[in-house]
């Protein structure tokens, strides 16, 4: 096969999930929606969290990054997608496909390890509530929060530096954005014991968060049913079914695109995937996080200054 330089060329071909659909201006418009959306609750639950004093606890702090992330992450996919299909041109540069590689693992990464640290907080405030403040002083909470980004930008900085070594012989990537799977594809090299090392890599970022979180809520739910209030056990019940949903959401898809081996999944459902965990999900969690949550519902009012939002 022909050596394809991509350094040299065009760069890379993106067939996304609108070049590949039936009904892709109807598609694209539904994408805008959601970016629009993701931008709006997410911008709007960073202002709020910032400016209303009451909600500077650990667990607002943490779920202020959460939504960073969100914004970030979306932000690193969507408009290039919208771009390049409103252009007809599905171009992105060599650089420019490292670029989004890296920030998609970073954003990706810490946000996995995120959602674990938010489960952590969350067990230490329903089941040790009294050294919840010892336990969850400032200090470990933005201890969590750097430890998120370092460990998440230390590991995407190895993969897409590892990644994009390999000598390519074909153009088009069949992904809505540069993700390790999809390029590997297209190396003209062995890639197999790579591809092992990002599979087991894959289940060892995954799997010990998403353990610690299932076992914080397991501990949470004993906690929780032995409550002698009812008020209680409604209210932290509520805050946890709204945090296991995002879980669900994002380590689902992260499972689906990252641990089960490439022949279990195709390339349009790759895609499908990718738009549910980069548009998708960053549009929905503030939405999920804030609507049932009274807190942020009084200090939306108290920021806006109107009486118009129900508690």
């Amino acid at each position: 096969m022909e050596l394809w330089n991509s350094t040299l060329g065009n760069g890379f071909i993106l067939v996304g999930i609108l070049s590949d659909s039936e009904f892709p201006e109807l598609l694209c418009a539904a994408l805008t929606v959601l970016y629009m959306l993701a931008l709006t609750s997410n911008g709007l639950l960073l202002l709020i969290i910032s400016i209303d004093v009451q909600l500077h606890v650990p667990m607002y702090l943490l779920l202020r990054q959460l939504s960073l992330m969100d914004l970030l992450f979306t932000s690193v996919v969507t408009p290039k997608a919208l771009v390049n299909f409103l252009r007809r041109k599905n171009t992105i540069s060599f650089g420019g496909c490292a670029l989004q590689m890296f920030l998609a693992l970073t954003l990706g990464g810490a946000e996995d390890l995120l959602l674990a640290f938010m489960a952590y907080d969350r067990y230490v405030a329903i089941c040790h509530p009294l050294n919840y403040m010892t336990l969850m002083k400032p200090r470990v909470c933005w201890l969590m929060v750097a430890t998120s980004w370092t460990l998440a930008s230390l590991s995407a900085l190895v993969y897409t530096v590892y990644t994009m070594h390999y000598p390519f012989c074909k153009a088009q990537i069949k992904h809505l954005l540069c993700e390790i799977p999809p390029l590997l594809k297209l190396a003209c090299a062995d890639t197999s014991r790579y591809e092992l090392m990002v599979y087991v890599m894959g289940v060892t970022f995954l799997i010990p968060p998403l353990a610690a979180v299932l076992a914080s809520y397991t501990l949470i739910l004993f906690t929780v049913l032995h409550m002698p209030s009812n008020e209680g056990r409604k209210k932290a019940l509520i805050t946890c079914s709204s945090h296991l949903t995002v879980v669900g959401m994002f380590y689902g898809a992260a499972t689906f695109m990252y641990v089960l081996p490439s022949s279990f999944h195709s390339f349009r459902q790759d895609n499908i995937i990718s738009f549910f965990y980069t548009i998708v999900t960053p549009a929905l969690n503030p939405i999920i996080y804030s609507l049932r949550n009274k807190e942020v519902m009084r200090a939306l009012r108290r920021v806006l200054g109107k009486h118009i939002l129900p508690i």
